[in-house]
């Protein structure tokens, strides 16, 4: 990824959009153990902190998968769940599970740290009608359980999917590593929406939207200042996301 490239997609960031609309889910399936990764994780903290995507709200999830484990360095925020995730999405696309890849919607995917992709991506996504989520109520009931209120629409009638599935995910706003072996021996490795937790908490069809009240158990050293809730809406099969939202609890509890 080029410096010139880089500054030429996050340049909007100088004057950043006060109100962005469309909500888009940007998925990096990325690992420590991979030294062509740092430049996407750059990347997608650059999304998540500059929002330089005008009329977009970029919701970003990190997710780290497993399969560098082997390599010298066991990546802490990997695991099975995620790259079961991304094979999902290899399936869909025809492709091996490589990193770093980039999903957005579920309707693309290319190399993470590819911005010209990056920037065709989001045009799609934002050609793409969405259907509205909204997490509000989202408290912590103990250090170990979130509890959150959801809402979503329901799937439109000329939508192909008749049904589509809903996903809450618990990810750390901000992690940094130092490390000690593998591709990235003496590297700090700073990440941005750590995917950590996934559940599927419901389901959406043509004549009903979701509401209900979802509950995530938390590791008991997790800190709710840095701490987000992501949820989506997600046809069968890893197909296309259809909404989200993002909410970040320590904002939703006045901290």
């Amino acid at each position: 990824m080029s410096a010139l490239a880089t500054a030429q997609f996050v340049a909007a960031a100088e004057n950043p959009n006060p109100s962005p609309t469309l909500p888009v889910l940007v998925e990096l399936f990325t690992s420590e153990g991979c030294s062509t990764c740092p430049p996407a994780d750059e990347l997608l903290g650059k999304l998540d902190r500059l929002q330089p995507v005008s009329g977009t709200q970029v919701i970003a999830l990190s997710e780290h998968v497993d399969y560098w484990d082997h390599d010298g360095w066991k990546d802490p925020h990997s695991s099975p769940v995620f790259t079961d995730r991304q094979r999902q999405y290899g399936q869909r696309f025809g492709l091996n599970v490589y990193t770093p890849q980039m999903v957005i919607d579920g309707a693309s995917q290319f190399n993470g740290s590819d911005v010209t992709s990056a920037s065709r991506a989001f045009a799609m996504a934002r050609s793409r009608p969405k259907i509205g989520v909204r997490i509000s109520r989202l408290s912590l009931e103990n250090p170990t359980t979130l509890r959150a209120h959801l809402e979503s629409e329901a799937l439109p009638q000329s939508s192909r999917a008749r049904k589509a599935d809903v996903y809450v995910v618990v990810a750390l706003d901000h992690a940094e590593s130092q490390v000690l072996r593998g591709e990235n021996k003496g590297r700090h490795m700073t990440h941005v929406a750590v995917a950590e937790k996934v559940r599927r908490v419901g389901a959406v069809g043509t004549q009903q939207g979701f509401q209900g009240e979802v509950e995530v158990k938390l590791d008991a050293a997790a800190d709710p200042a840095n701490l987000r809730l992501v949820a989506f809406i997600q046809e069968p099969d890893a197909g296309e996301v259809l909404g989200t939202s993002m909410q970040k609890i320590a904002n939703e509890n006045g901290k």
